[in-house]
């Protein structure tokens, strides 16, 4: 997901601008993952790692869902993310029940049999990131009996009324990532039960959450979906023809008479799908 390195004030940039959307979808997120958190069932006082925590907005929820005697170790390989995650824990209460370390889902940096669980979210799937090697690692640095636990976005219905165009959208590159053509099929993520299984790891279970979007929307749910328009279509100009790319550009711009988010009516959803398993004893 990031680009190629050039100069580091670039890189930085970029990363800043990443981080800032990672944000702003927090606003149309955080219902759906504190439903996720909540269905796993995370016994109390535990002691987890949230493998590829980003900004850490899921690492404060998964420490506020073991309060309060729990703690969550934010594990992120970017260090411009871990000072936004650091930064956001500063100013929440569980700021002593939380703490964040530069390191590689691949390869954590943790002894065995370290944490009451793992959990990952939006990682999985990545180039950077092998899938079964994180679940076995996430395995190895799991007390037996404790959770891994793997959670990605799968799907989204947002441009209500114009579904050959939403259609055509989501087959373009930049709308599939990180399913990237030429993979496998059984490495694309809703396969994950696969992975799971090849991890050695029992008790199996698969979960999809929806995400519900309900006009009149406030300004941080339209600035959130604008975002989104942009993180998951902006650079599928290319791959769609003209009059796709114009139609598009009608209903997703802002300063367009034709604001899809603009609609007294509009209603979209997303969905998020939730993999986990239990280490064996």
């Amino acid at each position: 997901m990031e680009n190629n390195k050039n100069k580091k004030r670039g890189k930085v940039s970029d990363k800043d601008t990443y981080a800032h959307r990672l944000y702003l979808a927090d606003f149309l997120r955080e219902p759906v993952i504190r439903s996720v958190i909540q269905a796993l069932k995370l016994p109390s006082g535990s002691r987890g790692l949230d493998a590829g925590c980003g900004i850490g907005s899921h690492t404060l929820m998964l420490a506020e869902a073991v309060a309060p005697a729990g703690h969550v170790t934010g594990l992120d390989i970017s260090s411009e993310f871990l000072a936004h995650a650091r930064e956001k824990a500063k100013k929440s209460s569980l700021s002593e029940h939380v703490f964040f370390q530069e390191g590689n889902v691949n390869k954590l940096p943790f002894d065995d049999d370290l944490f009451d669980w793992v959990w990952s979210s939006d990682c999985v799937g990545y180039p950077a990131v092998e899938s079964l090697t994180l679940l076995k690692e996430s395995a190895r640095v799991v007390k037996p009996g404790g959770i891994v636990a793997i959670l990605g976005w799968t799907s989204q219905q947002v441009l209500p009324g114009y579904p050959l165009l939403e259609a055509r959208l989501n087959a373009s590159s930049p709308a599939i990532s990180p399913y990237f053509s030429g993979k496998r099929p059984e490495l694309h993520f809703l396969r994950a039960l696969g992975w799971f299984r090849d991890a050695g790891l029992k008790e199996l279970n698969a979960r999809t959450f929806v995400g519900n979007i309900n006009a009149p929307l406030n300004d941080n749910i339209r600035n959130a979906m604008i975002s989104l328009f942009e993180m998951v279509w902006g650079n599928a100009e290319s791959e769609v023809t003209q009059e796709n790319w114009e139609e598009f550009q009608r209903i997703s711009q802002p300063e367009s008479p034709d604001f899809i988010l603009n609609l007294p009516d509009y209603y979209a959803f997303f969905t998020y799908s939730l993999f986990s398993g239990k280490v064996a004893k």
